[in-house]
């Protein structure tokens, strides 16, 4: 385990501020992005969101309710961008503004489509460098399918922050004090989701019963665990969870994680032993939950996407000439 040097920045102390400024007050960034439709084997489809033109692949897995509007997801692919690499944003099913075309959705423990993909890029470019980053969800996908993949990973390196290494702890954690924002903002996500698909396709349950849904926890027990072969919640979190995974993890993997993220308690973060010898674990004191912020008010800086990049450039194999520093 490292303490990081990251230093946040003075006029967002404390976890929830340097989580919500990003989220709220980010100056909007607009990436150059294309889509591509992708589509399934069981007859679904995601969409991709690409930026840069030419150079190694990072995909970019987004956390619960996210997509290209999510502030790190755009800054993350300009910084990919400058570095004369390709970001290929990963839209999870019914996340690319669209609802998907099955009554399933997606989960956090679901690692078919992004080895679906990965099997795609690996088919079109053999010999392309691939890196991955996920972030909260996203993460914990990430993390679960490389310790499915083991040493058949194709990947040369990967990123993950925010990681709800335990979502049963992640979920108890947001519906305690200050942290209840968060659960019910994530549910109205999930909420809203489900209403649309609603207006495309017949749905076991209606508006109404969806709109009463109190708790994430609760969307999980009633929605997510059935319509994806589980017993219930807590046999969704015990399963889906990365945490067991961990020590079958033989890609180089960077772990980004703050002691005060508002999202879950510290002591979901494993212990040293749990994690793989190709992991590395930086945790710091503050950072909040994809938070990250230093610098001065007049110019923030997102520590994160200088961070990430800098891991995996190390991780490659190939030498790749920048394009330009992004303003981060």
């Amino acid at each position: 385990m490292t303490y990081l040097s990251f230093k946040p920045a003075w006029w967002l102390p404390g976890g929830h501020v340097q989580t919500l400024w990003p989220a709220l007050l980010r100056r909007t960034i607009s990436p150059v992005t294309r889509r591509e439709r992708v589509e399934l084997p069981d007859g679904d489809f995601i969409d991709v969101d690409w930026a840069g033109e030419a150079g190694p692949i990072v995909i970019v897995l987004h956390g619960l309710g996210g997509s290209l509007d999510s502030h790190y997801a755009r800054g993350i692919l300009r910084a990919v961008a400058a570095r004369g690499w390709r970001g290929a944003l990963m839209h999870f099913r019914g996340c690319g503004g669209e609802p998907n075309r099955l009554l399933r959705g997606y989960h956090a423990g679901d690692t078919g489509d992004l080895a679906s993909f990965v099997a795609l890029l690996r088919q079109r470019e053999p010999h392309t460098p691939l890196t991955a980053v996920g972030y909260s969800l996203g993460g914990n996908v990430l993390l679960k399918w490389l310790g499915e993949q083991g040493d058949d990973s194709p990947l040369a390196a990967a990123a993950a922050v925010s990681v709800p290494f335990d979502l049963g702890a992640a979920t108890a954690r947001m519906r305690q004090g200050f942290s209840r924002i968060y659960d019910q903002r994530l549910l109205r996500c999930l909420q809203d989701a489900l209403t649309r698909k609603s207006a495309v396709m017949d749905l076991p349950w209606d508006a109404a019963a969806i709109a009463a849904i109190a708790t994430l926890r609760e969307f999980d027990e009633r929605i997510t665990a059935p319509l994806h072969g589980f017993r219930d919640a807590e046999d969704y979190y015990d399963r889906a969870s990365c945490r067991s995974y961990l020590p079958r993890i033989n890609t180089p993997t960077l772990i980004v994680h703050a002691a005060d993220d508002p999202f879950m308690p510290l002591s979901v973060v494993p212990l040293a032993h749990q994690f793989s010898a190709t992991t590395c674990l930086e945790l710091s004191p503050s950072g909040g939950h994809v938070g990250f912020v230093s610098g001065a008010p007049w110019a923030p800086r997102y520590w994160l996407e200088a961070r990430i990049p800098e891991y995996l450039s190390l991780k490659l194999t190939v030498p790749v000439q920048p394009r330009g520093v992004a303003r981060l």
